[in-house]
């Protein structure tokens, strides 16, 4: 599988290098020991989640307090989405900067997304199905959201008409106004990992 570092320092873009045959094909979504050594990060699931979506759904941007933190690597199992990343880590010099991943099943591309990192999506098919393999169980109270329309932002979803969102994702604060109302995590709790020597450092 191909490992690189997104424009969001410490996030990963993963595409899997599938095997072909009359049957169809096989790729390997992740390996531990691989995303170690293309990242530096060390990731063992703790948790699974599913998310179904109709066409036009938008979720996001969400996030987790750290402590606990939650890292995340997210990939669409089904139909396709317009992914994005955001830096939410209040004096991070990429502070609010994103990236854009375009996934499908058909590709396979995923994104790692450590602790720090927002994750919003936009459902571009009706019945799109992201997975979520996450690195702590969810605690209720720990999540951070943050207006995925948020106007400063300016994420480029391209929408034809407004997007479905739930009622809470709607009354999200914008990035300015959550790191305002000290809601979220910094650059010194959530630094990115540097590879050194073949091993992870920070």
């Amino acid at each position: 599988m191909l490992i690189t570092e997104m424009t969001v320092p410490g996030a990963y873009r993963v595409e899997p290098e599938p095997l072909s045959d009359r049957r169809g094909h096989f790729f390997e979504s992740v390996r531990a020991s691989a995303l170690l050594a293309g990242s530096g990060w060390e990731f063992t699931v703790r948790q699974v989640n599913y998310s179904v979506s109709r066409r036009n759904t938008l979720r996001g941007i969400h996030g987790t307090t750290v402590p606990p933190g939650q890292a995340k690597f997210v990939t669409c199992v089904r139909g396709s989405a317009l992914d994005i990343a955001v830096d939410i880590r209040v004096g991070s010099p990429t502070f609010g900067h994103y990236d854009v991943t375009y996934q499908s099943p058909e590709t396979g591309t995923a994104v790692y997304l450590p602790d720090g990192v927002g994750h919003a999506f936009l459902a571009l098919t009706d019945d799109t199905c992201m997975s979520y393999l996450c690195s702590q169980e969810y605690e209720p109270g720990t999540m951070i959201d943050i207006d995925a329309l948020d106007p400063d932002l300016a994420l480029p979803w391209d929408l034809k008409e407004p997007p479905i969102r739930s009622d809470k994702d709607a009354a999200a604060p914008t990035l300015a106004e959550a790191a305002a109302a000290g809601l979220l995590p910094t650059y010194d709790q959530c630094p990115p990992r540097r590879l050194v020597a073949g091993r992870a450092g920070r």
